[in-house]
Parts: structure tokens; C-alpha cells; sequence
């Protein structure tokens, strides 16, 4: 099994990058046409639902058996408390990285920023894509651009050195949205090796996307306005938003900081 491991060990995160980007197109297929109706939704999410307990399996009786070193990263659960924790840091990523993706666009070329508007159609769609979004996308993604990528390697250095890596490669699958899927890539990756459990990763990853759905209902009640780049994805909040992330991620803070050390 070493001589296996030492084979595959340089090359896991292109296989993981791979394996990732292929199921990630199957998984959409379905609507390859453009057509999203709920009987195709609901079949994106079953062929999802198959991905994710597949990659499961993968990791949890393939890789920690070829490489050892994969043990020391978690598959358990983390207690609620700490998860909700960390789901209300979300909406100040989100929010953070509209302005620092348009901070580092505006150096290269100017963006054109506009409000957006959604229809009750247009919220509709994105709610229910929001089902795939939110519960189903960021357990299958986590489980391969970063537990299957980084968990192979014992050294901190090199952990981080794939977690760049693998933010890269991330944000290329994203197409549009390159910059800001590759941000947050790397702070999925670095808090995935800081807490050495994925489930971490995968409650910010969801969180993210849901605040960004929760910004659609906001826009569609006419609550405030926020503006957006189609190329690049680029997202701006106003200030309302602003306030009440800082307000969700300091509550969110506190709860880490009571509930981490209560486990020391």
C-alpha cells in the first residue's frame, strides 16, 4: 500500500481536480439545455445526491486506507453551536468579497456596476436552484477540491501549497465568477487545515451561497438596493447588509470563542 501511496501522492490533487470538474458536469447535465424545470432540478439533485455518497465512500474507505495521513483530518459532524457559528461568519465573506473582487478588477480595467432587479419568475428560479446551491454543491465540492486534495499530505507547508492550487483550478470550474471562486476557495482551504474537519468548510461554503440567494429576496422586495457585474461576478452590497453581516459574524465570533473553549 506505501508504493501505491507514493505514486498517487504527488498527483492527488490533479486526480481530485479532475474527478471534481467530472462530476460537477455530470451533475448538471440535466439542465446542459437551459432547461431548468423542477423535474429537471430535482434530477440534478438526485445525480448529485449519488456524487456526494460516492466521493463519501471514496474518501472514507479508499483514501485514509492509501494514505494514513488522511486520518487526520475529520469526517465527524461538529456540534451545532460551533456550526451555526460558523454559518454566521458567511454573510460577512460574502459581502467582503464583492468589494475586494472589485477592488483588484478596477486595477486592471474599469467595471461596470448595475442595480440589480429580479422578477417573482427570476426569484423563483433561483430559489429553487438555491436547493442544489446551498444543501447539495458545497458537500460535493469540499469533498473533492479540498478533503481529497489536501488530506493526503502531512506537512502544513504543503497543505497550503495544494489549498492555493486547488483555489485556482476551483475558480477556472466557475468560469465567470474566476476571482471570487478562487478567494474563497483558499479561506475553504485554509479553514478546512485549521479546524482539520471538512464539515467547517462546507458550512461557510453553504452559507456563503445561501446569503447570496437571501440577497435575491432582498433585492425583490425592493428592501435596498445592490448592484452587480455579470463579467466578472461581481456583487456590492449597501450598507444595510453590510451592518447586519458585521452584527451575524460577531455573534458568530462569540459563539466560536464560548463553545472552542469549553472543548479545551
Amino acid at each position: 500500500m506505501s508504493r501505491l501511496s507514493n505514486i498517487l501522492k504527488p498527483i492527488m490533487p490533479i486526480l481530485a481536480a479532475v474527478y471534481g470538474f467530472m462530476l460537477i458536469y455530470m451533475t448538471a447535465l440535466p439542465m446542459a439545455d437551459g432547461n431548468e424545470t423542477l423535474d429537471r432540478q430535482v434530477l440534478s439533485w438526485g445525480v448529485t445526491l449519488l456524487a456526494i455518497a460516492l466521493t463519501y465512500l471514496l474518501v472514507n474507505r479508499g483514501e485514509q486506507k492509501v494514505f494514513p495521513e488522511a486520518k487526520q483530518f475529520s469526517l465527524k459532524l461538529p456540534k451545532p453551536t460551533i456550526g451555526l457559528g460558523f454559518l454566521l461568519l458567511a454573510p460577512l465573506w460574502c459581502v467582503a468579497e464583492g468589494y475586494v473582487v472589485y477592488g483588484l478588477t478596477s486595477l486592471i480595467h474599469t467595471v461596470q456596476m448595475e442595480p440589480i432587479t429580479y422578477t417573482s419568475d427570476e426569484l423563483r428560479e433561483d430559489l429553487l436552484a438555491s436547493v442544489h446551491a446551498v444543501l447539495l454543491a458545497p458537500v460535493l465540492e469540499e469533498l473533492c477540491y479540498r478533503q481529497l486534495a489536501i488530506s493526503p499530505f502531512r506537512r502544513r507547508w504543503v497543505q497550503v501549497v495544494v489549498c492555493v492550487l486547488m483555489a485556482l483550478l476551483f475558480g477556472i470550474v466557475h468560469v465567470r465568477n474566476f476571482l471570487g471562486a478562487s478567494l474563497a476557495a483558499m479561506l475553504y482551504g485554509i479553514v478546512f487545515i485549521w479546524s482539520r474537519n471538512i464539515w467547517y468548510a462546507i458550512i461557510l461554503h453553504a452559507g456563503h451561497n445561501l446569503a447570496a440567494t437571501l440577497l435575491a429576496v432582498y433585492c425583490t422586495f425592493g428592501l435596498g438596493e445592490i448592484r452587480m457585474s455579470r463579467m466578472p461576478v461581481i456583487i456590492l452590497s449597501d450598507t444595510i447588509i453590510v451592518v447586519v453581516a458585521v452584527i451575524l459574524a460577531v455573534i458568530g465570533i462569540i459563539i466560536l470563542r464560548i463553545k472552542l473553549n469549553e472543548n479545551k
